[in-house]
């Protein structure tokens, strides 16, 4: 088990869902993002970094029927499943690590809201940019939320590498194009305001 590993899988023992800060109770923005992509019900969707995020329960009620979450957590996978109920038997439950995973398969919708920012080293970045070519189809949607360029420069204890969405196209390269950028202030569960960006790409191509 890695470093990162031990590290959410303790976070994710020791607190509750509503106990870390990138809790939030409805996925609003990456729905809409993920909806703005032109996705039908058949699309495949991989949440990267999914956690006990719910957004796949929100991508299951929107009807939603090739779902993928991937995190580093076995701990906080079982924590989505065990929310999610009988639904979560539909789901493609992934315990990998973004940098060194190997797709089985390709999706039409990359979704990232907050693993990315956790990969301060070059080396880490660009290893997972290579998994995310590997994985996304010509002419997929990438989405990645991170911490602004004004947000925290930590989370959970850990350093991130904010980001713009000019830093994130340079890092995924020119065979992505930009399609749009959002601004979001999250809420905390204890009411501290944090300054996210979602970025949302196309792959070029059919």
């Amino acid at each position: 088990m890695s470093d990162r590993s031990t590290h959410w899988d303790h976070v994710y023992a020791t607190k509750g869902e509503a106990e870390v800060s990138w809790h939030q109770d409805s996925p609003a923005t990456s729905l809409a993002m993920i909806r703005a992509a032109g996705s039908d019900r058949d699309t495949a969707i991989i949440d990267v970094g999914g956690g006990a995020s719910r957004l796949v329960d929100a991508l299951l009620q929107d009807g939603y029927r090739d779902i993928a979450v991937l995190d580093l957590s076995a701990n906080a996978l079982e924590a989505a499943k065990k929310r999610i109920g009988q639904a979560a038997s539909t789901v493609d439950w992934i315990v990998a690590d973004a940098t060194t995973w190997r797709p089985a398969r390709t999706y039409d919708v990359w979704h990232d809201r907050a693993a990315f920012h956790f990969l301060t080293d070059p080396r880490d970045r660009a290893a997972y940019v290579q998994r995310l070519r590997s994985a996304v189809k010509p002419g997929g949607h990438v989405i990645i939320a991170t911490f602004a360029p004004d947000g925290p420069e930590k989370c959970s204890g850990l350093p991130v590498q904010r980001h713009d969405s000019a830093s994130l196209a340079a890092e995924l390269g020119p065979e992505f194009e930009l399609i749009e950028t959002r601004s979001e202030t999250h809420h905390t569960p204890w009411d501290s305001t944090q300054a996210f960006q979602f970025s949302r790409f196309r792959r070029r191509g059919s």
